[in-house]
């Protein structure tokens, strides 16, 4: 059986929930994080070297990192579904979209998330307001400028398409999750794209993902 090393408010609850869509029975082993630093605990550098979460345990297999356990779980368990076949333009768009969700959109996301807590640090006078100062002249003149580029890139493919690889569901599209409901809650990604939009609707209404979340435990950030 699959066991799933499940950190709380992380990447790893996408990968329960591509188990559910799977069909794969697995087991939790839950983590919580640091109510303070909100790191991970210690105990998952029993696990794997870097301590951190999603990591999944099959047998005498340990995978970390999203997509290489998408990839794997796919391979393994999907018996051709979740993936588009091979040699076709919806796979290219597959492998892009596994990749892309961590390689690009992710890093003016954590940016902003880190300059956010500089901004807000309760450091005494003057220091606070030369931390903010510079959080401001980052986010405005570098990260809040690619966050835009993303969202405006994301809401155009989408436009073009039902779902990232095309118009079937996919593990991109499981993927694509966390990045996309992080800036909803933490980057101002809202209504006014759409197509966004209707995608997080999408894969919140399916049975998978709320088995998931039932799996789980709350989910934010």
């Amino acid at each position: 059986m699959v066991v799933v090393h499940h950190l709380n408010n992380s990447r790893s609850q996408r990968v329960l929930w591509l188990l559910e869509e799977l069909g794969v029975p697995y087991e939790v082993k839950r983590y919580e994080r640091d109510a303070k630093t909100m790191l991970a605990p210690p105990a998952l550098l029993a696990v794997h070297p870097l301590g951190k979460s999603p990591v999944i345990v099959d047998g005498d297999i340990t995978v970390a990192e999203s997509g290489a356990i998408i990839e794997y779980l796919v391979g393994k368990y999907g018996d051709g579904r979740l993936m588009p076949p091979a040699g076709t333009a919806q796979r290219l768009r597959y492998t892009y979209w596994l990749h892309y969700a961590e390689g690009s959109a992710m890093t003016p996301l954590l940016l902003k998330l880190v300059f956010d807590r500089v901004a807000a640090n309760p450091a005494p006078w003057p220091v606070s307001a030369i931390s903010r100062r510079i959080a401001g002249t980052v986010t405005n003149a570098f990260i809040a400028p690619n966050l835009k580029r993303h969202f405006d890139f994301i809401e155009a493919e989408l436009n073009s398409h039902t779902w990232f690889a095309g118009e079937q569901f996919t593990a991109a599209d499981v993927q694509m999750s966390f990045p996309l409901e992080i800036a909803v809650q933490r980057a101002g990604l809202n209504s006014s794209r759409a197509k966004s939009s209707a995608f997080l609707e999408r894969i919140h209404a399916r049975d998978a993902y709320k088995r998931a979340l039932e799996r789980g435990g709350k989910y934010d950030y």
